[in-house]
């Protein structure tokens, strides 16, 4: 039977070798340079762990090392894979090395991550999977690290993932089992269990959206009402999306070849996203008939551009406001197609915190998409669980409650405010709204869920949750406001 080599390619069944054995030859004999995807994946990692973000620092990798088509795409899946999974790895390496992972030289603990991931989390070959991370450790780490390296990865081969998970999460709490197995920090899965079991859905699914986040998102795009259609989506190979009336799936090629993407006519985003920007433009106002929509927290402008087609076809002027400069030149660059076609958009940088002071009760529509943990979108960022503590949370809270009562002084009388996250921390979501909402008696809070129909499962109300493992979105959290005339 064929074997498949470190690409993943048959190789003819002569060369077939057995899961756990290595070559004969020594360290010294072996490849002495990693592969350009396997090195692409490495420096990514030393990257992130010097304070990069993967979504930015992989392409420009990509570039650097001219991969593209089947190597690019094994590199991407063994540096995101590598960086969602370490949390399962590290354990494992702790008990093949014999030493805690944090006197290992980090550079090194890096090519051995990348090593684990292809024997464990990757349909490498052992032998290919060692023989090429050996070779990385000699051009990276040195030959001394090699020998280490060799050594550490054929212990690892002792076992299997499944036989390895009973070992490292043997006499465990249940949830501190489950965190290690899914390699999540034991605080986010305390946290998301909370949350859960507080928008009424079964801990017994805890298990899934773990799942949920270790498995790559889609490449989900939004066509821009009046700029783009679904229709126009689908000649480029994206398929309509069922969760969004807007969006398409691209399930393969790179979506900055799509004219309209280009064009920023369509882009890419997160269908959880498209929802909760329709819901603002589908509650039911009481103003007036020339509408003013305020977008608080526009920053990078995702949003903000599906928000300006719509307010377009509503005859409504949208304002953008993001407090950094340079977000607020990537708002400007999403929002082109919009403003070329006549919408009417005014882009600025300001404080959020201080609008509703400085204009009261002057926006129909405003949308506060707070700045949090993001832990709803863990499966799109696979170093973002590793880089938030506990510590995040509390002040976070407190701005997020700040710029929701900015929002609500900003809104006129019969106008509405839409507070979202993109994380299901009840801290950040259910207790900001309470806590705002306790001190005042001119708003009240509306039943979302309407919004968001025709979808399914969302919740006792009246704010919705979204969920990777349930809708296949980010777990996006909306709550809608309303303003009522004193």
């Amino acid at each position: 039977m064929a074997e498949r080599d470190a690409r993943g390619r048959q190789r003819p069944a002569a060369r077939t070798q057995k899961r756990g054995q290595f070559s004969t030859n020594r360290p010294s004999q072996r490849r002495r340079d990693g592969d350009p995807a396997r090195r692409a994946a490495w420096d990514l990692l030393r990257r992130v762990d010097g304070g990069g973000y993967a979504n930015l620092e992989m392409p420009r990798l990509l570039r650097a090392a001219g991969l593209s088509g089947r190597d690019a795409a094994f590199a991407t899946e063994l540096g995101y894979g590598t960086l969602r999974i370490q949390g399962f790895y590290d354990p494992v390496i702790e008990l093949c090395a014999g030493r805690p992972v944090g006197t290992i030289d980090p550079p090194v603990l890096s090519t051995l991550r990348l090593g684990v991931h292809q024997l464990l989390g990757m349909r490498v070959p052992a032998h290919a999977a060692a023989s090429e991370t050996v070779g990385l450790a000699r051009s990276v780490n040195g030959a001394g690290a090699a020998g280490f390296v060799n050594a550490v990865l054929r212990r690892v081969t002792e076992r299997t993932r499944d036989e390895w998970v009973a070992e490292v999460t043997a006499g465990r709490d249940p949830l501190e089992a489950l965190a290690i197995e899914h390699s999540h920090p034991e605080w986010v899965v305390r946290a998301l269990r909370s949350s859960l079991l507080a928008n009424g859905v079964s801990a017994d699914t805890l298990e899934d959206l773990l799942i949920a986040d270790n498995t790559p998102a889609p490449v989900t795009l939004v066509a821009r009402p009046g700029l783009s259609t679904v229709q126009e989506l689908e000649q480029f190979g994206a398929v309509a999306s069922d969760t969004s009336p807007v969006g398409a799936v691209l399930e393969s090629g790179d979506p900055g070849e799509i004219p309209a993407v280009r064009d920023t006519r369509a882009a890419v985003q997160d269908a959880g996203s498209q929802l909760v920007a329709l819901a603002v433009a589908r509650a039911e106002v009481t103003t007036r008939a020339d509408q003013e929509w305020l977008d608080l927290c526009a920053g990078p402008g995702g949003k903000s551009g599906l928000l300006a087609a719509l307010a377009h076809q509503q005859g409504a002027v949208l304002f953008a406001n993001e407090v950094s400069e340079h977000r607020t030149e990537l708002v400007r660059k999403t929002l082109v197609a919009a403003i070329d076609s006549g919408a009417e958009v005014m882009i600025g940088t300001g404080d959020g915190r201080d609008i509703g002071a400085e204009e009261p009760d002057t926006y129909d529509r405003v949308l506060v998409d707070a700045p949090c943990t993001g832990l709803g979108a863990l499966r799109r960022r696979p170093e973002a669980r590793w880089r938030r503590t506990p510590g995040d949370v509390a002040p976070l809270t407190v701005l997020q409650g700040e710029l929701l009562t900015s929002a609500l002084d900003a809104v006129r009388p019969g106008g509405i405010v839409a507070y979202v996250t993109c994380s299901p921390h009840l801290a950040e979501t259910h207790q900001v709204v309470s806590e705002v909402l306790a001190g005042r008696d001119d708003i009240r809070q509306e039943d979302a869920r309407p919004l968001f129909e025709p979808l399914a499962e969302l919740g006792p109300g009246p704010s919705v949750q979204l969920w990777p493992h349930i809708h296949g979105t980010d777990a996006m959290f909306f709550a809608l406001l309303r303003k009522v005339a004193p």
